[in-house]
Parts: structure tokens; sequence; C-alpha cells
């Protein structure tokens, strides 16, 4: 069985995860920047993985899924800066997800990363007092993904795993 871990990351939080990832799997694996994967051809299961951006998955990230994941065993994991608490998480969450409605998605993973201060510093300048809302949340967000998301994704590996043993 061959295992593919892609991964988005803008500052680091999904490449923290994409690693935990990639060291649970005990499988024949590859670890790559989703930009850097020409297709899932030869891949048993992928590991996708990407950051929340404007509400949704990015546009690259989208892109990819619609054109390589139709009939894929697929599982994907998510870093945003939202607490799991946040009611607008799970809509945001399902639409992550509509872009791998094609594959046989096995399961998806997130957790909070952390914030940019540069972001958080456009945030909070914005005249949408939503997206200011979210800029003042950073200092909720440092440490992020911590010790323990990065155990839960390890375990969230292992059943993934599980599944298409």
């Amino acid at each position: 069985m061959k295992v593919l871990v892609a991964y988005m990351s803008v500052t680091g939080n999904t490449k923290k995860v994409a690693e935990a990832i990639f060291k649970e799997i005990q499988e024949e694996k590859e670890i790559k920047e989703l930009e850097e994967v020409e297709n899932l051809e030869g891949y048993d299961v992928a590991f996708v993985g990407f950051p929340v951006h404007g509400f949704g998955p990015p546009e690259d990230v989208k892109e990819f899924l619609d054109k390589y994941a139709q009939g894929k065993n697929l599982a994907l994991f998510i870093t945003h800066a939202m607490p799991q608490s946040m009611e607008m998480l799970e809509g945001i969450l399902v639409k992550c997800n509509e872009p791998a409605c094609e594959a046989n998605l096995l399961g998806t993973f997130d957790c909070q990363g952390e914030l940019d201060e540069s972001l958080a510093q456009k945030l909070l300048k914005h005249p949408d007092p939503k997206m200011q809302k979210f800029g003042a949340m950073r200092e909720m967000t440092l440490g992020h993904p911590d010790a323990n998301e990065i155990e839960s994704a390890q375990l969230f590996t292992k059943e993934i795993m599980e599944k298409v043993r």
C-alpha cells in the first residue's frame, strides 16, 4: 500500500499536522507540498491538508480536488484559527469537504492553528466588524496546533489507515 500526505501550508500550521500524520503512517509513504503533486495516481490513500481561507478551502485546493480526487481514497486535514466551540466552524468544515465529494472520503480532521500576526493586523483594520473580531482572536490561537491536537491528528491517522488495511 502506498500513501501520500500532501499539504498546503502558508504559516506552518498545516505543515506541522502533515508531519505528524506522515510520522504515524507505517506503510510506504511520501510527503509533498500540494503544488508538487501532479496527480493521485499510484497512491492507495491520500491525506490532503490545507488551511481555511475566506471561510472555506483555498482555490488551489478546490481545483486540485476537483481534478484528481474522483474515486480516490482520501482523508482531509484542515487547520483554522477558530476555536472548536465557534458556531460557524461546522459550516466552514462542510464547505471544505465539498470539493472532495467525488472521492471516497475516509474522514476529516480539523484543528486550530495559530493566526499569523500580519494577517491578524490586516483583519483588525478591515471595515467588516466580523473580520475585526477574527483579528482580535489571535491571542487565543497562540501555540496551536498544540501537543493534544498533534496527538489527535496521529490518532485520526491510525483510524484512517485501519479502514483501508
